[in-house]
């Protein structure tokens, strides 16, 4: 897309502008008139010119014939010959010839042609003719012979050099005045057309706040105007179809009290996490219950109810945004629910006991002097586990943990598929990180009924004796670590490399929420793509929607470097991040990736199907491209190609492969 887009603007500097072309056009015609009146009146001047020298060549064969004639006697060489010699000596005549009747000459004097101003290439260019005139010498009634005269044409030339040179200054002046007066009314008048331009790249930038405010021509003032009420029309449309966008979102999927995840969305994405056959990795379910809300519920009423289960959800809420990639959402009354992918269940074990600390002091502050008690039953998602088996065991051991008369958490059985807990992650990735035993696995993103390709999404793997760890199973774990950063610049240096040695090839790659809100690790990635130079244009950087959130300002400082690199930027798991969807208006994304949630058995959910063609509509009048994660049935991409999605990927549609032992059939 980079290379479109650089494409276009090359284009677009290589053609002519109206102002140049007016210039052009009016100038030229400005010249041609000019032009025209030199050749007129230097065509005028000439034959004058001309014509004079012919009358006084004619004047002076006439008066010398007559002389000859009647003054002094025409058979007398040497009286000829001294009348002659008189009127050449006047200088005013290149040659004057007394020749008989046989063309015989009887007296004649010639001269070469010179001038005092007019230079030789002048005459050679000008080359008046030189007629010659003729005049009878006659005696009574006896032709004795004829008198021939050709005037010398030297200060004609010089005439004519001086006429010729005032009318080209004239030329110049008049032509250089006209044509600099035409270029500063064209760009007086003008000037609107650049801000106009200036405007519409702002549009495209979807950044309405542009106006432009200069007054030129009738015309182009209303066209000004236009585009002002445009930016405004389009500014308040974009805002309306984010507020509906985010006004479904919250509908669909968050609880109206608390604002967490409603249970149908809280299943549907525990679903995705549990059951898909892409996504599913360890992790640990988590049930809270508040206990004896009934009466508390009974005693203060709604208002005070509502307030009690808003101030949870705050704790909730915080204790998620601690835990990179889980989340949380309301089962019913008092009953919440938090998944915490990749954890361990000992981990999970701690993390909830301090939580169970937490809640009680708030309940018990709000509730005093009444009885409270908090209770938490955790159960470990196993492998080929259903959701309804799950949350099943995690409800067994909220009843366990109920069934202790005081607050606590209970776990259910862990089994034999205890997961590694946080240390021994550390290990795991450090080791990784240092050994640099994390290979790249590629994934297509294809588009349409035919397919066809549109990138590879990149994964890492950490290669251990236990065989590989995909990106689900530790990326979490390392995101808590605060080990993700130094995941992403190994991937992100791999990337560039299989790119240097792939020249057909696209890449996306996924960043860490940790990556983008590390100020070294922003520094790091922008330094490693500006080495890259063109071959980073290629790689598509995906941040991710909840780092917009938790970290915007970091987030938007990452995204404007990127597109001032020219390297393609993407908001990764739309959709989960909860975030303002006007954040699209002010930042140059080319793309978003819808998260997998919303697209999982997308061909029975009429409310997500609803909400995603929405997104695609809105996105695609700001030029953003909509990409979909997660598919794993015909079903599902089927209604993705109905809704004109940009790109799709999934189990479904390819699985991944290790980058250096498939060829990506470039």
């Amino acid at each position: 897309m980079a290379g479109k887009r650089g494409g276009r603007a090359s284009a677009q500097q290589g053609a002519i502008t109206l102002q140049t072309l007016l210039l052009l056009f009016t100038g030229t015609l400005l010249v041609a008139l000019l032009l025209a009146a030199f050749v007129t009146s230097y065509g005028y001047f000439r034959d004058y010119v001309a014509d004079q020298l012919k009358a006084h060549a004619q004047d002076g064969a006439t008066a010398t014939g007559l002389s000859l004639s009647n003054a002094i006697d025409g058979t007398d060489p040497v009286a000829s010959s001294s009348l002659i010699d008189a009127v050449f000596d006047s200088g005013q005549y290149l040659m004057v010839e007394y020749v008989d009747h046989d063309g015989a000459v009887i007296a004649g004097r010639t001269m070469a042609l010179r001038t005092q101003v007019a230079p030789e290439w002048f005459l050679a260019i000008a080359e008046l003719p030189l007629p010659m005139a003729e005049a009878e010498v006659v005696r009574g009634w006896s032709r004795l012979g004829k008198v021939r005269v050709v005037s010398h044409p030297g200060r004609a030339y010089d005439n004519l050099w001086r006429i010729t040179m005032g009318l080209f200054m004239g030329l110049v002046v008049i032509g250089g005045i006209g044509l600099l007066s035409l270029f500063i009314m064209l760009r007086w008048l003008l000037r609107p057309l650049k801000a106009l331009e200036a405007q519409a790249h702002a549009l495209s930038q979807r950044n309405f706040s542009q106006r432009i405010h200069m007054r030129s021509t009738r015309e182009l003032n209303r066209v000004t105007a236009a585009m002002n009420q445009m930016a405004d029309d389009l500014g308040r449309l974009f805002l309306g179809q984010g507020k509906l966008i985010q006004h479904l979102r919250k509908v669909n999927n968050e609880d109206p009290v608390t604002g967490l995840a409603s249970r149908l969305a809280f299943d549907q994405r525990l679903k995705v996490e549990v059951e898909s056959e892409e996504k599913a990795a360890p992790g640990v379910l988590m049930l809270i219950q508040l206990g004896y809300f009934a009466d508390y519920s009974h005693a203060y009423g709604q208002q005070e109810s509502d307030e009690l289960l808003q101030e949870v959800a705050g704790i909730l809420e915080a204790f998620v945004s601690h835990h990179v990639e889980s989340f949380a959402g309301r089962r019913t009354g008092a009953e919440f629910a938090v998944f915490l992918p990749g954890a361990s269940l000992h981990d999970a074990h701690g993390w909830a006991s301090a939580l169970v600390q937490e809640l009680e002091q708030r309940y018990a502050a709000l509730a005093a002097p009444m009885d409270t008690m908090v209770w938490v039953g955790l159960a470990p998602a196993r492998p080929s586990e259903t959701i309804r088996e799950l949350l099943a065991a995690a409800d067994e051991a909220l009843v366990d943990a109920r069934e202790q008369g005081e607050s606590g958490v209970k776990a259910a059985d862990a089994g034999d598929g205890q997961h590694h807990d946080m240390e021994a992650w550390r290990k795991i990735i450090v080791d990784a990180i240092r050994h640099r035993n994390l290979s790249m696995w590629l994934q297509p993103m294809v588009r349409g009924e035919d397919r066809q390709l549109v990138h590879y999404q990149v994964f890492s793997r950490i290669r251990t004796p236990e065989g590989d760890f995909r990106a689900g199973l530790f990326l979490p774990v390392a995101e808590r670590l605060g080990l993700v950063k130094d995941v992403d610049r190994l991937l992100v240096a791999s990337a560039l490399d299989y790119l240097r040695e792939h020249p057909g090839v696209v890449l996306a790659i996924s960043l860490g929420r940790g990556s983008v809100a590390d100020a070294g690790f922003r520094d790091d990635l922008l330094s490693m793509l500006d080495g890259a130079g063109y071959t980073a244009r290629r790689l598509w950087v995906g941040v991710p929607e909840l780092a917009m959130s938790y970290h915007r300002n970091a987030a938007t400082a990452l995204v404007m470097a990127l597109y001032r690199s020219g390297v393609p930027v993407l908001v990764d798991r739309f959709g989960v991040g909860g975030v303002p969807f006007s954040y699209l208006k002010n930042l140059p994304f080319g793309g978003m990736r819808i998260d997998n949630s919303f697209i999982h058995e997308l061909d029975r959910h009429a409310d997500n199907r609803f909400w995603l063609e929405s997104v695609i509509g809105i996105a695609r009048s700001r030029g953003v491209r909509v990409f979909a994660t997660g598919v794993e049935t015909a079903a599902e991409y089927s209604v993705l190609c109905e809704l004109g999605i940009d790109g799709a990927m999934g189990y479904h549609l390819g699985r991944p492969f290790a980058a250096d032992q498939s060829s990506t059939g470039e």
